[in-house]
């Protein structure tokens, strides 16, 4: 069984998700998977939260993938595959549907499962040690359609191909070429450059990000919802915040927007 845990941290408005399992380089376990849709539940409900961050504990890894100690146990028979598949999905679907920004912080590995939680966030911001991965094909795994689907649109059709077949490691400067990742920075100034643009971001009009991130998610689906989406672009128009926007700038000050 994994010691890996999801440590919940905040730093003003900005929440953090901490993958926490250095001894295995930040391996997600089972357990891990399941605590990750409660922790960005918690993130949802709380008002004062405005982006969220994830990241690996330390900086050796992000997530050097799916704890794989645990497949014997955990995936020994189809029932037990389609409980762990389930897990990641509802882990994945609940980064990816936060109506608030989410941050993917990496350092160092970014493999496998882990890759697939970066993927699931909105931005990814990478060291330059960071190294990528999705070594399935040497692990004899299969791949599903939710995870290759966020790949291929992250990356496109040829890039999804080649990182799918070849199985190989990725350096951070072609993760940066092919769209993987959105910015690289030296390995000192991470943290603080991602702190930086999430406090940036937590200024900003929250029903406006929201808004923006349904719909760009509904453009990325085949049959995306855009009734629900374009019902969000018009809270956005009837809002309070959009009164602020305008107010402040006429009166050339910064916006105080307050989620309503």
């Amino acid at each position: 069984m994994s010691k890996g845990k999801v440590r919940v941290e905040r730093d003003g408005p900005v929440g953090r998700l901490v993958l926490d399992n250095p001894e295995r380089r930040n391996a997600i376990g089972f357990d891990m998977w399941r605590a990750i849709p409660s922790a960005m539940a918690g993130f949802k409900v709380d008002a004062s939260i405005r982006c969220i961050v994830i990241r690996g504990e330390g900086t050796q890894a992000f997530a050097a993938g799916a704890d794989i100690s645990e497949f014997e146990q955990n995936r020994s028979s189809e029932g037990d595959v389609r409980e762990y598949e389930a897990a990641t999905s509802a882990a994945h679907l609940a980064i990816e549907s936060s109506p608030k920004p989410v941050i993917a912080l990496i350092h160092g590995f970014c493999v496998g499962g882990g890759l697939a939680v970066a993927l699931s966030c909105d931005l990814r911001y990478a060291d330059v040690s960071s190294r990528f991965a999705i070594p399935a094909a040497r692990l004899g795994l299969g791949y599903g359609a939710l995870g290759t689907g966020r790949l291929v649109a992250t990356v496109g059709h040829a890039n999804a191909r080649e990182i799918m077949f070849s199985a190989r490691r990725y350096e951070a400067s072609e993760a940066l070429a092919m769209g993987l990742v959105n910015r690289v920075l030296p390995d000192t100034e991470l943290d603080a450059y991602v702190r930086e643009v999430a406090l940036e971001l937590a200024t900003n009009a929250p029903l406006t990000i929201a808004a923006s991130k349904a719909v760009i998610n509904a453009l990325a689906e085949p049959k995306g919802d855009f009734s629900g989406a374009e019902a969000q672009v018009m809270r956005c128009m009837q809002s309070e915040d959009y009164i602020e926007g305008r107010r402040a700038f006429m009166e050339k000050r910064a916006p105080v927007f307050k989620g309503r």
